[in-house]
């Protein structure tokens, strides 16, 4: 490939060679690292002597532009592009919302973005180590030959038959969904399943309510529509109904597991809550991101099973249970909400990968995901084990653990005088990964805690981990 320069008549070349590379490396257009070809080669190609290459090549390392190197060859230096400062550059008119937009950051993204520590408690990151993937392997390559025999080239937002049906079937036996694979939408994650919903109900200004301490993509999903959020407070029997304002037309709740505290919403609670959306016209989210993975006493049923009146929208996803870079999720919808989220997730890219979506179905059609589940059951309970064990032993001045039964995150509330967030930052010197509650309440009084994820974590690294964390205690103290 050629590098792209124009010469202008045969005067002033080695200046014009110059203006023209300097102006590429300043726009970022050759960006750090690029290599530029010989001073032999570009001089055949610009139709002019090497010398006159060589020049330019020697002005602009004495810039420092670029860098030599014996052997190699002739390459862009590292510099900050000039793009923003160039003197042309207005002020878009929507600046405002795009700065609304930047401000959405969240405290998941910030933690997604440090480097992981040697041992990570890390939640809702499941152990790759547990993945089948030969088998995962063998029905991409059904789904191939699946798509190279199929005759369509598009494929309906609702995503496709047998993947729904599949779909329907697992969250009937496992969670005790009442629904049928027409009710179904595919989505790329519970996120996206979020945001559609979201989308089809949420106007400026209309009233949103969910679960504070809760789940923070969720928060900035329905702000960043506009929606006037209110933060009701958790108890140990999971929202607190009566807070529910009057007016609300979405109500986002984690009854299975509340994010990030743990607990399971109460049967009377979850009664309580299907009453008050249903005397206010509200639809409930019932987000049931990790609760394939029980430890303690029966499965409960989720939400959506004691829906009689058309009031929940049961959001699920598989980037928990099998690999977080699978972005496939379902959503179990209300008709008039299913038609809208069909509308939304057509204008929005059509439909989600269609070769992820037939190779899932043969993955549970085939009975690998049940196998899964029973794998990393086992792992997944050794691994809360060990956990409870040193906060109920050597840790126990320092943490007590919130009760929970599903999932594979647990919360470790501190006890008084316990600095969370240096202990935190200590840890992370001595290579451990603890992540603080705080950041996850919003309005409520915030406790001060651990969420402490052990998907990501080996069982033989727990307590190598956890000493560590002790003696950072014992130094505190």
């Amino acid at each position: 490939m050629e590098l792209h320069i124009r010469l202008d008549g045969r005067k002033g070349l080695t200046d014009q060679l110059y203006q023209q590379l300097r102006a590429g490396i300043d726009s970022g257009h050759l960006a750090a690292g690029t290599q530029l070809p010989p001073t032999r080669l570009l001089a055949e190609q610009l139709g002019v002597s090497r010398k006159t290459v060589a020049e330019a090549y020697s002005r602009l390392t004495y810039d420092n532009l670029l860098s030599g190197v014996v052997g190699r060859g002739t390459f862009v230096t590292p510099r900050q592009p000039l793009r923003s400062s160039e003197p042309g550059a207005i002020t878009l008119a929507a600046s405002a919302s795009l700065e609304r937009w930047q401000a959405r950051a969240t405290v998941l993204s910030q933690r997604q973005a440090q480097a992981p520590s040697r041992y990570d408690f890390i939640g809702g990151v499941s152990s790759k180590a547990q993945f089948p993937f030969d088998q995962w392997r063998s029905c991409l390559n059904y789904a191939l030959r699946r798509s190279q025999r199929h005759p369509d080239r598009h494929f309906t937002a609702q995503g496709l038959p047998e993947l729904r049906q599949a779909i329907a079937h697992h969250i009937a036996y496992t969670r005790g969904v009442h629904c049928s694979a027409a009710d179904l939408l595919v989505c790329n994650g519970a996120q996206q399943a979020l945001d559609l919903i979201a989308r089809v109900l949420v106007e400026p200004g209309c009233q949103v309510a969910m679960e504070d301490p809760g789940y923070p993509p969720a928060r900035q999903l329905f702000l960043a529509l506009g929606a006037h959020l209110q933060s009701v407070p958790v108890d140990d029997q999971g929202l607190c109904v009566e807070h529910i304002a009057d007016g609300t037309r979405l109500i986002y709740v984690t009854p299975s597991h509340q994010f990030p505290l743990g607990m399971p919403m109460s049967e009377a609670r979850r009664h309580a809550l299907l009453a008050r959306a249903a005397q206010l016209g509200a639809l409930i989210i019932e987000d049931d991101y990790d609760c394939e993975f029980r430890y303690q006493g029966p499965a409960a049923d989720a939400l959506q099973r004691l829906d009689r009146q058309g009031l929940v929208a049961y959001v699920g996803t598989f980037s928990k249970t099998l690999l977080p870079e699978l972005r496939l999720g379902y959503a179990v919808l209300p008709p008039a909400v299913l038609q809208a989220a069909c509308v939304a997730k057509h204008l929005s890219d059509w439909h989600s990968p269609s070769l992820l979506q037939w190779a899932l179905a043969r993955f549970l059609a085939e009975g690998h995901l049940h196998k899964h589940i029973r794998r990393c059951h086992e792992v997944y309970s050794a691994r809360r084990e060990r956990i409870l064990a040193r906060l109920q032993g050597d840790l126990a001045p320092w943490f007590s653990a919130v009760p929970a039964s599903a999932g594979f995150h647990l919360s470790a509330l501190a006890r008084p005088g316990v600095d969370v967030e240096l202990l935190a930052n200590l840890a992370r010197k001595v290579e451990v990964g603890l992540y603080p509650l705080a950041p996850f309440f919003s309005e409520a009084p915030a406790r001060q805690g651990l969420l402490m994820g052990f998907g990501a974590i080996e069982l033989l690294d727990i307590d190598p981990a956890l000493d560590r964390v002790r003696d950072t205690l014992q130094h505190l103290n």
